[in-house]
């Protein structure tokens, strides 16, 4: 059986990889699949978000589905509403962190989380095979707008957290949107919490002008530079459809995903004790060290939100992180969400009274490479299946590509990418130098593979 759902919804270039008729029957394989209901439609800002979000509407209708469209919003307030307001399932266009020429389709479900695999399977089924059906002409679905939801959603997160006692620290926080939806949830949010707000990138803009969709260390130097001349508190950043976070403190310093993830980590598990967190395999070794300090019990799964966020409700977990700056807070949904991660450290700064970089700065230090290779799609099971065969080390894992332990406590790890085509490697270790040398030998070694089987 193809595929088309990857480990975070489907990913396409449309024109390139995708045409509006593809899109039109991944619409008609899921109106297929549901056969009936109510539908929330939603998008982030990318530039073929309209045209997209209005086929697969037209082609849920023809289903007899009704769609209710929401217009621009983050992917976990989607989700947010989608469980609250009791709709049968959503649906978000968005390519999340991918660059600007990519967009996507999640379907979730009723629960608010993105539908698992056995039914992504069925929705591939009905799609490869074409056994669409179609309503009659007097029972197609009927379309509504909605609008102006956000603080219903907003509502929900601020129930987790004391919003008297966030108010009273008045903190200044620099925000970097990504100039995607995000500018419609985290300025808002710090509002209602009285902060003071400024922001970078903070214009809606679908060729995203200001920086690449996905936050990381090296494209953060504007929200940094915000953060030290205002002298912010911190500084937080989203990526694309506003699920993810990663976090600067008061001196500029931009993290890792997984250090501030540390961080709420190690207060969910003062406050509940013995409870399990989940993250995927590449996250750094800091969060098992801190859930062991602390009581807690740490459960691997493959990288992708829909696997951590299934995998806690199975085990009623209240709690999964991932390095990307994904933090998964069941209490309010176990999916992803930014706004939910700044709402969940700007509470641990107020009643910690102390700073984020003395937080942060008491964790144990690992330092990390995180790198990237091109692959074509269909090399990747053969390079995996290569690779596996040429690593050694004190440990090698197999529950997501390749990940080597090795005597010192640092590790590597290549995976293929579910959402590009390409090959992930990440590296860690105590000392920066070797980690940067695992990272370059693996990549090596991936590059070498795929120039191979190239020829």
């Amino acid at each position: 059986m193809k595929k088309l759902f990857g480990t975070n919804g489907i990913r396409f270039i449309l024109g390139k990889d995708f045409t509006l008729k593809d899109v039109l029957q991944v619409g008609l394989a899921i109106g297929t699949f549901f056969s009936k209901g109510k539908c929330l439609l939603g998008r982030d800002v990318r530039l073929t978000g309209e045209v997209i979000a209005n086929t697969i509407a037209s082609a849920l209708m023809s289903t007899g589905i009704n769609v209710y469209d929401i217009g621009l919003i983050t992917t976990p307030a989607l989700q947010y509403l989608v469980k609250k307001r009791e709709f049968d399932f959503g649906i978000m266009i968005t390519a999340s962190h991918n660059p600007p020429e990519f967009n996507g389709i999640k379907v979730i479900d009723n629960d608010g989380v993105e539908i698992p695999p056995e039914k992504e399977k069925l929705i591939e089924e009905i799609y490869f095979t074409r056994k669409f059906k179609y309503a009659n002409w007097e029972n197609v679905g009927e379309f509504s707008e909605m609008r102006f939801l956000i603080d219903e959603y907003l509502d929900g997160v601020l129930s987790h957290i004391n919003e008297e006692l966030i108010s009273k620290r008045k903190f200044k926080v620099a925000v970097d949107p990504a100039n995607s939806v995000s500018v419609l949830t985290t300025p808002r949010l710090l509002k209602r919490l009285k902060c003071k707000v400024l922001t970078v990138n903070a214009h809606l803009d679908g060729t995203f002008p200001g920086r690449k969709p996905e936050p990381r260390l090296d494209n953060l130097q504007t929200l940094s530079e915000a953060v030290i001349a205002s002298g912010a508190d911190l500084g937080v950043a989203h990526d694309g459809d506003g699920d993810r976070a990663i976090f600067v403190d008061e001196k500029g310093q931009v993290y890792w995903g997984d250090k501030t993830a540390a961080l709420i980590v190690m207060d969910f598990l003062e406050r509940n004790p013995g409870e399990c967190i989940v993250t995927p395999v590449s996250s750094s070794k800091i969060i098992e060290d801190v859930a062991k300090k602390y009581g807690g019990k740490i459960i691997y799964t493959k990288v992708g939100s829909i696997i951590v966020s299934r995998m806690m409700m199975k085990l009623g977990a209240k709690l999964g992180v991932e390095e990307n700056g994904g933090i998964f807070y069941g209490p309010h949904l176990p999916v992803r969400d930014g706004t939910m991660a700044t709402a969940l450290i700007l509470d641990i700064l107020a009643r910690k009274e102390t700073s984020l970089s003395s937080l942060l700065s008491s964790l144990p230090k690992y330092y990390q490479v995180k790198d990237k290779v091109p692959c074509p799609n269909e090399l990747k099971a053969k390079v995996l299946k290569i690779l596996l065969s040429e690593v050694s080390g004190v440990k090698v894992e197999t529950i997501d590509g390749v990940k080597v332990w090795y005597s010192d406590g640092s590790w590597v790890l290549a995976r293929p990418s579910g959402t590009e085509p390409i090959y992930r490697i990440f590296s860690e270790a105590k000392d920066p130098q070797r980690a940067k040398e695992l990272a370059e030998n693996m990549k090596e070694k991936v590059l070498k593979i795929i120039s191979t089987l190239k020829e």
